[in-house]
This record gives structure tokens, C-alpha cells and sequence, in this order.
């Protein structure tokens, strides 16, 4: 039995009353879900929507709590880290990581960024050692398995795209993605958004088959851990 962690970052909703307003990166990473469970019902489903429901932006005092030793934590340091502690085991447990988002302003949402603040912590998904000279910091997570799903309304963003320099958002979930125990990257993009012709029509199309077959390619497999950052670009 795996589990399955979906993280959906979009502040819409999959259905709106105006279909024009639904969220085309929620509806990409369901038709992946969908696939998954219906092949792998027994595996355990965890789901978070932080568009929807934000985690808090991590404070001072947050700070000051995580870099208190755990002994020596106060109850209100305590909870300040619960949520923190929450995101982390969720992370910890699942073997595959399914993460959409649109992309806002050539980035991530502000939500997803503190998503990443809450879990990105010191003696806990990593650990920091300036005997590694000038990388001290290294990753205490592996072996897991990271889909993301992005949609734009320009397009172009990709390797040798025109607007390649102005993407940071996928650029930046991989950078992250080690901190999550990710070896394995699958990318899936919608793009077009913006011109709502034929190509965005298709680019859509294009990206839920992809994120069926890549669905039905892992659920049916043994998960095993791949090469270390190995990136499959569908």
C-alpha cells in the first residue's frame, strides 16, 4: 500500500457557476487522482486545497520556536509549531506527491509559498552541518515521487522557450522539491490561458490525458525509487 499527497494551490475552486472561472490546474491534478484511485483504491488519499485554506506565514516567533530546542519549547512555542509538525508527517508519509498550481504573477501563489515555509524546517526535513563546507544543507527525506501540474496563461516557459526566463515557477518547485524527499519529477503544463483559442484548448486536452497515463504508469507500478532527480518531462 502507497500513499498519495495532493496539494492544490489554485484560490479556485474545480467548478464555478461560470465555467470560464474553474481552475484548470485542480481539474488537470483530479483527472490524475481519479485515475490513481480507481486503480489503487486501498492506498491512503491525503489531501490539502491551501488555495482554499492557507497555512499561516511562518512569523518571528515561529522562527524563534523552531530554533528552540524541542526540551526547551514553551507550550505556546509548541503550538505554534503544530500545523508545521502536521504538514511535515504528511510529507513524510507519502510515497507520491501531487502538486498543482497556477502560475500567478511568473510564480508560485503566496499560499504554496507558505506551505513550503511551514515544511522546509531545520531537524526535520533537513539538517545543516559547515563541515560540508559550502553545502551544509542536505536533505532528510528521499525516495518519494513528485507530479507537479502548473497552468499559465502565456505560454512558452519551458527549456528553449520564448519566454523561458520569465518562468519561476516550475523552476522553483523543483529547486524545493529535495526538501520534500523527492527523487522522481514528473511536469505536466497547460498553457495558453490567456488567448482562449485552440491551442489552449488542446493544451488542456493534452494535459489531462498526460496526467491520466502518468497516473496509470505509477499506480500500476512498484514505485521503486529511481536515479536522484531524474525529471520526466510529459
Amino acid at each position: 500500500m502507497s500513499t498519495l499527497l495532493h496539494v492544490d494551490s489554485s484560490v479556485r475552486a474545480v467548478n464555478n457557476p461560470n465555467p470560464d472561472h474553474d481552475s484548470i490546474s485542480k481539474s488537470i491534478a483530479l483527472r490524475f487522482v481519479d485515475t490513481w484511485r480507481q486503480n489503487r483504491p486501498e492506498d491512503e488519499y491525503i489531501y490539502r486545497d491551501v488555495g482554499v485554506n492557507p497555512p499561516d506565514f511562518i512569523t518571528q516567533d515561529w522562527i524563534g520556536a523552531v530554533f528552540t530546542p524541542e526540551e526547551k519549547r514553551t507550550p505556546a512555542q509548541k503550538e505554534r509549531l503544530a500545523l508545521s509538525d502536521e504538514l511535515i508527517a504528511e510529507v513524510a508519509a507519502a510515497d507520491v506527491i501531487l502538486i498543482s498550481s497556477p502560475m500567478y504573477n511568473y510564480g508560485m501563489p503566496a499560499q504554496l509559498k507558505a506551505w513550503f515555509d511551514q515544511i522546509v524546517r531545520i531537524n526535520k526535513t533537513f539538517d545543516f552541518d559547515l563541515s560540508r563546507g559550502d553545502f551544509p544543507l542536505q536533505p532528510l527525506l528521499s525516495g518519494k515521487t513528485l507530479i507537479i501540474v502548473t497552468s499559465s496563461g502565456e505560454f512558452g516557459f519551458e527549456k528553449g522557450g520564448i519566454r523561458e526566463d520569465l518562468g519561476h515557477l516550475a523552476p522553483h518547485l523543483r529547486t524545493l522539491s529535495k526538501y520534500l524527499g523527492v527523487d522522481t519529477i514528473y511536469e505536466i503544463a497547460s498553457e495558453y490561458q490567456e488567448f482562449g483559442d485552440e491551442r489552449h484548448r488542446m493544451s488542456v486536452a493534452n494535459a489531462k490525458d498526460r496526467a491520466e497515463s502518468i497516473a496509470l504508469e505509477l499506480s500500476i507500478s512498484t514505485l521503486a525509487p529511481s536515479s536522484k532527480n531524474e525529471v520526466a518531462n510529459v
